[in-house]
């Protein structure tokens, strides 16, 4: 009888918690592949691992930084700054980045163990081009918290899995002030049955989620020298400006397709930038100077064979092992307007499908 009345509250706790997950600001990331490394790029060797940043002050409140701001002139139309120490958190519309005062170099570590730390693997690293990009990763704080798997542990743990992965791609892009822009841009997939007969099961994107970039680089405040209280005070003094409208259409350029943008350049080519992060293309390199991203595309996909349906599997084709092709994205501004187009690897105007393509890609996440 005993044993009975054991499996009958066993059944009924694991009923109510069927539904039970935790809450969603809560993150608890484990990357879907195994052995991280924690080697330093050969180029940064020389690079302190576990630099430590000191920032006068032991926490604000986000009305004291409302207060202590308002005489700062925002550095872009539209765009709100508050500070901490030299780390500033600027927002245009719901795009949030970090202005830290101090030059790339400094800073590409204590991003790189930010990541590591944070229970994800690497799987893009270029210094040179201050990109950083992890592996697909699962926020294992979704998983039901039931009494099977509380009591089981680790165990039973490797059984639970999510439909959701996500990647992140941290950019540093060095300015001519000798300062550092990072931008945090996510990617999520979302499993789904391919038929009604629900046999199989592939995997689709699904649309980046701001509020966990900002989430992320708040923590990298943190990482970089800020208090929880500050970095959250920050993201709070900030968070009642309302989403600025922006505007950006598909359209025909001297016969080729072209993404136009009501901005001026400094903001179009900021928006581009991020664009190209969310969509999962490969920045190979950029010169601001000419208004050009060199880009290729990756395939991505989650960690499983049977599950390849890549991030834009279907871009270049329907077969995502397809060889990557290089393109250029070009941004060219005239006054408070600026146009976005493709040109092939040696620069020449592109205007087929792929090129088509590549545009409608750009503008739906710019609108």
């Amino acid at each position: 009888m005993k044993n009975i009345t054991r499996l009958s509250l066993l059944g009924i706790a694991v009923a109510l918690s069927a539904c039970s997950v935790l809450e969603n600001d809560k993150i608890d990331y484990k990357s879907a592949k195994k052995g991280v490394t924690l080697d330093v790029p050969p180029d940064l060797n020389q690079l302190s691992r576990d630099t430590r940043y000191n920032v006068p002050g032991s926490s604000v409140s986000a009305r004291e930084l409302q207060a202590g701001q308002a005489s700062v002139t925002p550095p872009l139309e539209k765009a709100a700054a508050l500070t901490v120490g030299d780390v500033t958190i600027e927002r245009d519309g719901n795009q949030r980045w970090l202005v830290v005062n101090r030059p790339a170099d400094k800073i590409w570590d204590p991003v790189r163990d930010f990541w590591l730390e944070s229970g994800f693997n690497m799987a893009i690293e270029k210094p040179e081009l201050g990109i950083l990009e992890t592996d697909w990763a699962e926020n294992r704080a979704k998983l039901p918290q039931d009494v099977i798997r509380s009591t089981l542990g680790k165990v039973f743990d490797s059984l639970y899995s999510t439909s959701e992965r996500d990647r992140f791609r941290t950019r540093l892009e060095r300015r001519a002030d000798g300062k550092t822009e990072i931008y945090v841009t996510h990617r999520g997939m979302q499993e789904v049955y391919a038929n009604q007969q629900k046999d199989s099961t592939i995997w689709q994107p699904r649309a980046a989620d701001p509020e966990l970039e900002t989430e992320f680089l708040r923590r990298i405040m943190v990482r970089l020298g800020s208090t929880e209280e500050q970095s959250k005070a920050v993201i709070a003094a900030g968070g009642t400006k309302p989403t600025v409208a922006q505007s950006a259409r598909v359209t025909t350029l001297n016969g080729q397709p072209a993404v136009e943008i009501d901005e001026a350049f400094d903001r179009a080519w900021r928006r581009v930038g991020v664009a190209l992060d969310r969509t999962g293309f490969t920045v190979e390199d950029r010169d601001r100077s000419k208004g050009l991203y060199f880009v290729r595309y990756v395939p991505a996909n989650p960690d499983t064979e049977e599950k390849k349906k890549g991030f834009f599997g279907s871009l270049f084709g329907s077969k995502a092992e397809a060889k990557p092709a290089k393109y250029q994205i070009a941004v060219r501004s005239e006054g408070a307007k600026s146009s976005v187009v493709v040109l092939g690897e040696n620069g020449q105007p592109e205007s087929d499908v792929n090129a088509q393509r590549i545009v409608r890609v750009i503008a739906d996440d710019l609108r």
